[in-house]
């Protein structure tokens, strides 16, 4: 019976799940602009709490339409401690755009809430782009050796525009994601990549040390994030918007910020080699974790 209703199902999530965006979205923007006028103290104390806050709700009550219309086991595995006057760096595998939602999610009640780090050509995308600005989140241009090589007064210039984003974050505790493999999992891009990994794509380690050079003495821990739909592992999005949905699993061990995974990627060639192991060495762990919650079912 499920399956027959699934194109109306669909079709009336998906309509409350853009609604659910809207209504946050738009008042996160609309907190956004009053923080223009309004003295530092109160936006630090009031506003960006607040603003925070629908952020998580977004998050709540969007799982919450999640278990409404599929018969959903969400299953929460944590190896450590977790603490919400923390900063963390999420590292992630990415499946689906749902990954957001239940990052979101994850975090309300556990950890400080989650920052992206995005393109600037994202401050455009509807309630996203000005929600994410709001938020303080930030918008990265990132400049290729080769646009160094011919412009050389902007070296470093990158990672000083994104330190200064983040001062704010010294302020309140904050988990900032990245999602490590740059691009959705999928068996095709799988194959395209011959990878030693039969459920990830290969790390891009660039990423991760740049946040970790702008940001790294604020992290008190790093988490390491393990996403699964053991039942639906080819379209988790349209499975869960359509009501096809069984079981979400969130794998989360947390790791320390050792002195070793901060430094100069980008002109340091022993630091870059050694960043490179621990990430490769992390991500092996990772695939064969996977393949241990996949093969559960």
């Amino acid at each position: 019976m499920r399956v027959l209703l699934a194109p109306f199902i669909f079709v009336l999530h998906f309509i409350l799940q853009i609604s659910n965006l809207a209504l946050w979205g738009a008042l996160i923007i609309a907190f956004g602009l009053v923080k223009l006028i309004v003295p530092q103290k109160l936006e630090r104390n009031i506003l960006n709490p607040m603003m925070n806050c629908f952020l998580l709700w977004f998050g709540q009550v969007s799982v919450g339409l999640i278990r409404l219309f599929n018969n959903v086991r969400l299953e929460y595995r944590i190896d450590g401690h977790l603490d919400r006057e923390g900063w963390y760096l999420l590292l992630a595998n990415h499946l689906s755009y749902l990954d957001i939602i239940l990052m979101i999610q994850f975090a309300h009640g556990r950890i400080p809430p989650p920052k992206f780090f995005l393109k600037k050509e994202l401050i455009w995308m509807p309630f996203v782009g000005l929600g994410a600005w709001a938020l303080d989140m930030p918008f990265m241009r990132r400049y290729s050796r080769e646009f160094i090589a011919r412009n050389p007064h902007l070296k470093g210039k990158d990672i000083e525009t994104t330190r200064k984003s983040c001062e704010k974050f010294k302020y309140q505790p904050t988990t900032v994601i990245n999602f490590v493999e740059g691009t959705r999992f999928t068996p095709e891009k799988q194959r395209l990549k011959n990878n030693q990994y039969r459920c990830l794509l290969p790390p891009k380690a660039g990423g991760i040390a740049f946040t970790l050079a702008a940001m790294g003495e604020l992290f008190t821990n790093i988490l390491d994030v393990s996403l699964a739909y053991p039942q639906n592992r080819k379209h988790p999005m349209f499975a869960m918007l359509g009501g096809q949905m069984r079981h979400i699993v969130v794998d989360v061990t947390v790791l320390p910020v050792t002195e070793d995974v901060i430094g100069d990627y980008f002109n340091d060639d022993i630091f870059r080699g050694g960043f490179q192991r621990w990430l490769n060495d992390l991500w092996v762990a990772k695939d064969k974790r996977l393949q241990q919650l996949l093969g559960n079912e």
